[in-house]
């Protein structure tokens, strides 16, 4: 019998495809010619046959889960690669605002996120930037800014993996934090409320949220619209621990009314 004879039908092979995905909330095209041995170009015909009937999301390099057959409730934290599909115009204009405020030579935190991602990118732009540190617990950021060595040193926290986000958490990952001292800490989060505060949808990355504001000088949250009056599970801190909002201009009126009410400074970026 020959290895090929042994491989599930298209069929079958695209349902076990489906349940991958939802149970790991993302998987490579790479991932997946591995695990059923069978080409790139197969595994790409079955996630776009697995996408055309709403089984399935495809996004760059993989697929997450999506549509009809997604076993996720809206309030569970997405795959990275899910998220950097909502809202990037606006993400990319929140980072190039934050990145607008980092100074030569200063030292600072980008957190784990698509919004931190953003910033990332328009780092790349500043070529005045000289002499920044970016201590990062986010693995692809650290990758994206590795074209910027020597001109910036990166520290990567080190850690536990979540593959969900690609970050690095306790165990390990807030050590560093103790024996560092930030200008600048950006942070993400999944909701921000007036009352409520800053808030994560998960609870190893909200603690580790906490421990880089500790380190800080400043600390500023950026995040896209569509988290402002939310409110999710784990709290990182209160509105009056942070010193400034980046936000879009997108925004809610009312729900900026009520933040700008607490003292915050909110930038919008247009």
């Amino acid at each position: 019998m020959t290895e090929a004879s042994l491989r599930p039908p298209a069929a079958a092979r695209r349902e076990q495809i489906r349940s991958i995905v939802d149970e790991r909330g993302f998987a490579t095209v790479a991932q997946l010619s591995r695990l059923f041995g069978i080409s790139a170009v197969t595994v790409r015909s079955d996630l776009d046959a697995l996408a055309d009937v709403n089984a399935l999301l495809r996004v760059h390099g993989g697929a997450v889960p999506g549509g009809a057959a997604s076993g996720r409730s809206p309030g569970l934290e997405r795959p990275f690669e899910q998220s950097l599909l909502a809202s990037s115009e606006e993400k990319a204009r929140i980072g190039r605002e934050a990145a607008s405020l980092v100074q030569p030579n200063q030292a600072i935190v980008l957190d784990v996120g698509t919004t931190t991602t953003a910033i990332a990118r328009a780092l790349l732009e500043r070529d005045d930037l000289q002499g920044v540190v970016v201590i990062t617990n986010a693995l692809n950021i650290a990758l994206l800014l590795e074209p910027v060595i020597p001109r910036f040193t990166v520290v990567v926290t080190g850690g536990t993996v979540r593959p969900l986000q690609h970050s690095l958490v306790d165990p390990l990952a807030g050590v560093v934090f103790d024996r560092v001292r930030a200008d600048l800490a950006f942070i993400g989060c999944s909701g921000v409320d007036a009352a409520s505060g800053i808030t994560n949808v998960n609870l190893p990355e909200a603690d580790l949220k906490r421990r880089m504001l500790e380190a800080s000088a400043r600390c500023i949250v950026v995040a896209d619209s569509s988290k402002l009056g939310v409110t999710q599970q784990s709290r990182v801190a209160p509105i009056g621990s942070i010193d400034t909002l980046i936000t879009g201009i997108e925004a809610d009126t009312h729900e900026l009314k009520r933040l700008t009410a607490t003292g915050l400074r909110v930038l919008l970026a247009g």
